[in-house]
């Protein structure tokens, strides 16, 4: 299985004949080409043209992120899978604004589905379930009106509100008092927990990203997320469907372990943000996550929650060409 390679130090990556090597105060770590399929770089990193020449030989994406831990951007090698049938059926589903709203519809119900799953989890560990049922059956009700939405945009905005409703619920979860929701707020979050949720969002976009790359699709045209001017945004679809399950169950797991706390933050002028300690916790762990299996009720055997999203990608891809209709995935836990 290939890893993700996270830097947060400073130095070089550099090429070295038919290895690559990151240096740092004069120490040299060599990479394992064969089993790196990411690189996330969080450091003040200098990148050689030989070095480039050599992760894209090796179809390796490298994610850049600032200093703040905000994604800036990823070196993405060009396209070894395109497939020219594929792409034509894809913009033909975006062109159409039927095939486009069926999918869009698709994601939303994906994601409501998983964001059900984490409340009727938690709900079956805590005693107060008032707080959970009222959340749930607003979402029962929400989901059947879905059918009847007629844009995107309608779409967007039930999506939004239910993901209010669920985030209401992250107190009653957490029962931490440095860890209080007051609610979603972005770039900067102006609480610990908005931190947590906004650097998480913004790993599991990127690994989205990569998976996209090893399928035949392109990640310019999404459904959900209007393609217009943004650079990718089909990563952002399919990540509506994992960030519950990945992102939020692993920020109560670390809050709950206390393997984060209120030192693993920094207080900024106008808001809060995970520091470089909080960050490096927050990957190990998202890694171990990653590679942990879950059983696949089609497949008849478990997978990793990365082979997860490239399965996910896989269905999308048989939609778009017409072999069978999109079912997002679903948590059974």
């Amino acid at each position: 299985m290939k890893r993700t390679l996270y830097i947060f130090q400073n130095g070089e990556l550099r090429r070295k004949d038919h290895s690559l090597y990151f240096e740092t105060e004069g120490r040299k770590k060599y990479i394992p080409v064969e089993n790196t399929s990411d690189i996330y770089i969080f450091g003040e990193v200098d990148v050689s043209k030989r070095f480039l020449e050599f992760a894209s030989q090796k179809q390796i994406i490298v994610h850049y992120f600032n200093h703040y831990g905000y994604y800036v951007g990823s070196f993405y090698p060009r396209e070894h899978l395109n497939a020219g049938h594929v792409i034509l059926k894809q913009a033909e589903h975006y062109l159409d604004g039927g095939k486009r709203l069926n999918l869009a519809r698709r994601f939303i119900e994906g994601s409501i589905q998983q964001m059900s799953r984490v409340l009727k989890y938690y709900r079956s560990r805590l005693e107060v379930k008032d707080v959970f049922d009222n959340v749930l059956h607003d979402f029962e009700k929400e989901s059947l009106l879905l059918s009847d939405v007629q844009s995107v945009e309608q779409l967007m905005a039930s999506e939004g509100h239910m993901r209010e409703k669920y985030y209401s619920t992250f107190d009653t979860i957490i029962r931490h008092p440095d860890f209080v929701f007051e609610k979603r707020t972005k770039r900067p979050p102006h609480n610990r927990l908005n931190a947590l949720i906004s650097f998480g969002n913004s790993i599991v976009y990127t690994m989205c990203l990569s998976e996209i790359y090893k399928t035949y699709l392109d990640p310019r045209i999404g459904f959900l997320h209007s393609t217009n001017f943004r650079r990718f945004s089909l990563h952002l679809d399919v990540a509506e469907i994992f960030k519950p399950i990945i992102v939020d169950r692993l920020i109560f797991s670390l809050i709950n372990k206390k393997m984060l706390a209120k030192k693993h933050f920094d207080k900024l002028t106008d808001g809060i943000l995970l520091s470089e300690e909080g960050r490096k916790i927050f990957v190990s762990e998202l890694e171990k996550k990653m590679q942990t299996t879950v059983q696949h009720r089609h497949l008849g055997k478990s997978v990793s929650y990365r082979r997860l999203i490239r399965l996910e990608l896989y269905k999308i891809q048989k939609h778009l060409l017409g072999e069978k209709e999109y079912e997002p995935y679903a948590a059974k836990w």
